[in-house]
Formats: structure tokens, C-alpha cells, sequence
């Protein structure tokens, strides 16, 4: 994938011939002999202070129409990488949407060409970054990509932030009426030393700055389990996401070297997300060839429905009635049942829940009550939940 740099962009845009001979000097001189499958224009725009948004589209544009002139747009397409900070209210991923200062102007028309041109969309994602942001509220197995527990969004059960993340963006390309277009996975990686600085960038800026809020250091343990995670994911062949089961994942891993360029500081992160040391050593071992891969593991069948106490007695209250009114078994939490104590309104909705949930083969529809329950992995504590047959 050859990178136009986004100080090209502004020419680019206004100026076709410059364009036509970019495309001559970096793709037609190099290709076929070099395997080049697209140009990305410009990486990461949205969050480059020194570029205009508005140009991006013009210059993706005329990149294709040189492509396209030397009879290359069949076999190498224009994209551009997008930071993952340009979607927004991404939990739970059917909500997420495209920020409302690139939206409408940028990314509906980027969908559009993209759509016209057979292309797909480039998107970044950092899963240990966002954990190493929120510690406390992202569990760090579902950053790694393997989480017992599922998030679960709809009929959509998530196992891995990786595929949330992604899902976000295909639902937020869905909300602009392309529902055609393929999120594909550009860079993603996981720092293997260091800790967060207090860099403050403007939003977004280099999808894998963050500001210090006294996370946890990056280890080599949790990078070797995700790039590991990411790698045997592709080699699986198991690249679909829960919203999008048929999508293929080509993934760059970032970064093969550790860059010490990156800061002064040899604990910042940003200098540390190599693959290797400079002098070529491993920092932990990998394997790109697929020699005794694993599928990934399937998720767990034992599985019950409880109830989501912040939603508030009035709507648990709600789903109860549904609940005990559509095959739930709800004699076991009358007030002279086995399991009335503990009193509480969290406690009868959980078994009346889970009661439905089994009575209906424990289907992910099952579970859901508006919102009010959700599917966990683990034997919830309390005498009131029945146990999978």
C-alpha cells in the first residue's frame, strides 16, 4: 500500500497533473514487479492540524482518475487511513456514528467515491490503547481478543474490542446510507513498554497519542497476546466481525521496529510498538506463517440472562411482567417460593430473565428485554439464577 504524504494532499487536489505524476513515479514505475494493492491518500488527515480536510476527497479523486488513465484502477484502489477517533459514540457499536465536523462534509462524499470505485474504507484501531485509557471500565482479555464474557449489542455478541471497534465503523458508514462499503482494518498493534505522556494533541491526533490518566503501563505480555490474537485471527481465516460475519481482514501490523525516533523518553510508548528491536531482534516471538495456528476458540456454551440493574425497578419491573407472562417459569420468586429471598426487584427480574432465556434454547433475542438484561458467562452469584440444562 503506497502512502501519498498528506503534505502532497493540497496539490494534489487542486492540480491533476500533479497528481498523474505522483501516480507515474510511486505506483507505474514499481508495478507489477512490486505487489501493490491500493495508495492511501494522506494517513490520518482528520487529526493533522497542518492539512485541510476539504481537500482529501479532490485528491482521492484525482489519484483514481491517474490510476484509472494507465489502466491500474482495476487492481489498485484509493484509500485513506482514518484514525478511529473520527467515530464517535461508538458504545454500544449500533449507536456509533461519524463526528459531526467530518460527517457530512468529508466522509458522506469519501463514502461516495468510494462506493463508485469498488474501494473500501481504511481505519485504524487501537484496542490496547483505548484499555490503557479506560482500565477500569474496558476488561484487558476483551482488548487482548480473547474475553470470556461478551458484550452484547443487539443480537451482537462481542468478544473482542477489535471487532466492536470495527463494527462501530461499519455501522457508522451504515448511518450515511453505505451499507456497501468495507470497513477494512489498516494499522492496529499494542505497545510493548512504556507509559502514556502528557502529550495533548488537538482530537485524535496519531491514533495512538493519548493523554497520561495514570493507566497502566504497556508490557510485553499484552502485546505478544494481541498482535499474536490479530495475527492468528487472519491466518484462522475466522476475519468476520458479529454485524459483518462475511468481511475479510487484511491487517498491518504496527510496527516492525521499535522507533526510537519517536520521543526522547525510552519509556513512551509511542517508541515502542515494534515487533522487533533495531538491531533486528525479536522482542517477543510471533509467527507470520501460520505453523501450528490455532482457530480461534469458540465462545463459551454455558451462559445465562441477568438483569441490568441501572435501568431502574420501573423497567425491570416491566420486563418481569413480560417475562413470567411469556414462558418464564416465575413460581420460584412468588412470596412462598424456593427462591423469593432475597426481596429484590434486581433478584426476581434475573430469574425470570434467565428462566425465559433458557425456556428459548438461549438465543442472544432472548436476552435482551429492551435493554434491561444481558448475556454473561459465568454463574452469577445468587440462589435465583437457574442453571443451564
Amino acid at each position: 500500500m503506497v502512502m501519498m504524504p498528506n503534505e502532497n494532499l493540497a496539490r494534489a487536489a487542486s492540480d491533476p497533473s500533479f497528481a498523474s505524476q505522483w501516480v507515474q513515479d510511486n505506483v507505474k514505475k514499481h508495478y507489477p514487479a512490486t505487489q501493490i494493492h491500493a495508495v492511501a491518500v494522506g494517513n490520518e488527515v482528520f487529526a493533522d492540524p497542518a492539512v485541510d480536510k476539504m481537500n482529501l476527497v479532490p485528491a482521492m479523486t484525482n489519484v483514481q482518475k491517474a490510476l484509472a488513465r494507465l489502466g491500474l484502477a482495476n487492481n489498485v484502489k484509493v484509500s485513506t487511513p482514518v484514525a478511529f477517533s473520527a467515530v464517535t459514540d461508538s458504545y454500544p457499536p449500533s449507536k456509533a456514528r461519524f463526528g459531526d465536523d467530518v460527517a457530512q462534509p468529508v466522509m458522506k462524499p469519501m463514502l461516495e467515491f468510494l462506493q463508485r470505485t469498488g474501494s473500501f474504507l481504511t481505519v485504524n484501531i487501537y484496542p490496547c490503547l483505548t484499555q490503557m485509557q479506560q482500565p477500569n471500565k474496558i476488561p484487558l482479555d476483551y482488548a487482548l481478543g480473547n474475553a470470556e464474557h461478551a458484550v452484547v449489542d443487539g443480537s451482537n455478541m462481542y468478544h473482542s474490542l477489535l471487532d466492536a471497534q470495527l463494527d462501530a465503523t461499519h455501522y457508522a458508514m451504515e448511518k450515511l446510507g453505505f451499507a456497501n462499503v468495507e470497513a477494512v482494518l489498516g494499522e492496529t498493534g499494542c505497545p510493548n513498554k512504556g507509559h502514556t505522556k502528557n502529550h495533548k494533541p488537538p482530537r485524535g491526533v496519531g491514533s495512538r497519542r493519548l493523554l497520561d490518566d495514570g493507566g497502566p503501563e504497556a508490557t510485553v505480555a499484552n502485546a505478544q497476546a494481541y498482535n499474536n490474537y490479530v495475527i492468528n485471527r487472519v491466518l484462522s481465516g475466522n476475519t468476520g466481525t458479529p454485524h459483518r460475519p462475511d468481511a475479510d481482514m487484511d491487517v498491518y501490523i504496527f510496527a516492525l521496529f521499535n522507533e526510537n525516533g519517536k520521543s526522547d523518553d525510552p519509556d513512551d510508548v509511542e517508541r515502542n510498538f515494534g515487533l522487533f528491536y533495531p538491531n533486528m531482534q525479536k522482542i517477543y516471538e510471533f509467527d507470520f506463517r501460520g505453523d501450528g495456528i490455532q482457530p480461534a476458540p469458540a465462545p463459551p456454551t454455558a451462559s445465562w440472562c441477568v438483569a441490568n440493574a441501572a435501568v431502574g425497578d420501573d423497567r425491570l419491573q416491566q420486563a418481569l411482567d413480560y417475562a413470567c407472562g411469556h414462558g418464564a417459569d416465575c413460581s420460584a420468586i412468588q412470596p412462598s417460593g424456593s427462591c423469593f429471598e432475597p426481596d429484590t426487584k434486581l433478584a426476581h427480574a434475573s430469574y425470570a430473565f434467565n428462566s425465559y432465556y433458557q425456556a428459548n434454547g438461549r438465543a442472544i433475542s432472548a436476552c435482551d428485554f429492551n435493554g434491561a438484561a444481558s448475556i454473561v458467562y459465568q454463574a452469577p452469584a445468587g440462589e435465583y439464577v437457574l442453571t443451564p440444562k
